[in-house]
């Protein structure tokens, strides 16, 4: 085969390889703007290094990942394949391809907050199965048409290239977007490398949300040139809840609610899964139009676990030393807003019946009073392979709330907007309120096992270090690495109302 420069097949190969790059700089462009999805699924960051790690991954990463994709598929094809018109089609199918899977699993990351992988597949079919099908003929029209217009865009993009390419070839800025994309690749992993060494979680929580990122890892590296501070770092990430015993120190609040509250709220809770079905159909059947369910309730390793939660506000990780302090929830000690009729464990709490939350062990009242407002929940302890309970309700609000939910983000809710005493909830709890928050995330800690969660996605880490992460939803096993910054931060969350000495 003649392979001089000056024949006609390298002649071609060559022009198809320029048209490849500039083909390639269009999709970085498409896939430059899809990305921002991932950026928009997660909290933003807190400091301005954390936003300019954020910016630089963004553009660096994915374009990276754009253009491995055209070395792996139109490159080699360009040079086994050199036919231009044929190879523009071939191109604009696999980038078309392309960018389907990465649409579909920013998709799946804002939904859910994992991206596409093996174990995940079933729970990934559920939901494009409901969002495209189960839901509305609208939605299945506006994905073709999306469809469509990416077929179109690869299509119009890879001709343009082709017809134009001698005019391209003029153009220097490539130059300088090459330049600038290398430069942001290497400031990326050098302050990645620098936050890692430093512990500055402001960078290193970011580690999971583009797709195919596995930055440098710091401890090894600088360690092997002596640069590390081993004390230093390892003091950074020792933050283990290994006892359960740890010391509640109470915090100062300084907010009451704004003005007396106009609402009753009663919390059925029932240790019972059976009696809660049992109140639970009854309610649905009487009630349909007003009463509404809520299946993502994570369960508390005991029944008594979820109880103290429902009144204090708080993860269980607290529970033991409020007990034995005979602690009143900090949120109703000077306000008078809290009425339980509760069992002999929690008997230390004055018993009143002018609060305006009402707690009720519903193992003594298990009618429910679908005439006022109320919340019923399952606090039954969780068998082995489930993790969700649910709860029924006739507040509107409750009932728009999306993610997994824990008992204490329930009282905490109450609170806040059911009884307009947000700033107390703010002060006194460590939960969200399920009617404002952006992104569904918390953290418990119940039978010594640490419960973290985002999204559909629950890790769950023993005291001996093993861990587990699955999906809410389906049950199943998640497969990928610990996301070591997200548990650090959430442990961090756990242990706001550690007394000192207790650290």
């Amino acid at each position: 085969m003649n392979l001089t420069p000056h024949s006609p097949f390298s002649s071609k190969a060559s022009q198809l390889l320029s048209w490849g790059h500039w083909f390639t700089f269009a999709n970085i462009g498409l896939v430059l703007l899809i990305s921002l999805v991932y950026l928009f699924a997660d909290k933003s960051p807190s400091t301005f290094v954390g936003w300019f790690y954020m910016l630089i991954t963004w553009i660096s990463h994915t374009s990276f990942i754009t253009f491995c994709a055209f070395v792996l598929t139109i490159f080699p094809l360009s040079l086994i394949f050199p036919y231009p018109r044929h190879i523009r089609g071939m191109a604009a199918f696999i980038a078309t391809l392309g960018i389907v899977v990465l649409t579909v699993d920013a998709f799946v990351y804002l939904q859910l907050g994992y991206h596409i992988n093996p174990s995940s597949l079933p729970d990934i079919f559920v939901l494009l199965w409901e969002t495209l099908v189960g839901s509305s003929v609208f939605n299945l029209i506006v994905t073709l048409l999306i469809l469509a217009l990416i077929l179109t865009f690869e299509l119009l993009a890879g001709n343009y290239a082709w017809r134009h390419l001698a005019e391209l070839k003029s153009y220097t800025f490539p130059r300088y977007a090459t330049g600038t994309i290398v430069t942001c690749f290497a400031l990326s992993h050098s302050l990645h490398i620098w936050a890692d060494a430093n512990a500055f979680f402001d960078i290193t929580k970011q580690d999971n949300v583009l797709p195919l990122s596995y930055p440098t890892t710091a401890k090894s590296l600088l360690a092997r040139h002596d640069l590390l501070d081993i004390e230093r770092y390892e003091e950074a990430h020792a933050l283990d809840v290994s006892s359960a015993h740890s010391k509640y120190k109470a915090p100062v609040v300084s907010y009451s609610c704004q003005a007396e509250p106009q609402t009753n709220l009663t919390i059925y809770a029932f240790s019972s899964e059976g009696a809660y079905q049992q109140a639970s159909i009854k309610a649905l059947k009487t009630e349909s139009n007003k009463v509404f369910q809520l299946d993502s309730v994570l369960r508390a390793g005991n029944s008594s676990d979820a109880l103290f939660s429902l009144i204090y506000g708080l993860p269980s990780y607290y529970k033991e030393s409020v007990l034995l302090q005979q602690q009143i929830p900090v949120w109703s000690v000077n306000n008078a807003l809290l009425s339980v009729e509760l069992n002999n464990e929690f008997s230390f709490i004055p018993a009143t019946d002018s609060g305006n939350l009402t707690i009720l062990d519903a193992t003594r009242h298990t009618e429910i009073d679908l005439t006022k407002p109320f919340v019923a929940i399952d606090v039954s302890p969780q068998k082995s392979t489930i993790l969700t309970s649910s709860a029924i309700t006739n507040v509107a609000l409750f009932a728009k709330a999306t993610g997994l939910i824990q008992p204490h983000d329930i009282t905490f809710t109450a609170l806040s907007s059911v009884l307009g005493c947000d700033a107390l909830a703010q002060q006194s709890m460590l939960a969200s309120n399920i009617k404002t928050r952006s992104h569904a995330e918390g953290v418990n800690f119940t039978q010594g096992v640490l419960i973290a969660y985002k999204k559909d996605k629950i890790t769950l880490v023993n005291q001996d270090g093993s861990f587990k992460q699955m999906s809410a939803k389906e049950g199943f096993v998640l497969n990928g690495n610990l996301d070591i910054p997200f548990l650090i931060q959430s442990i961090k969350t756990l242990k706001k109302f550690t007394a000192p000495e207790a650290q």
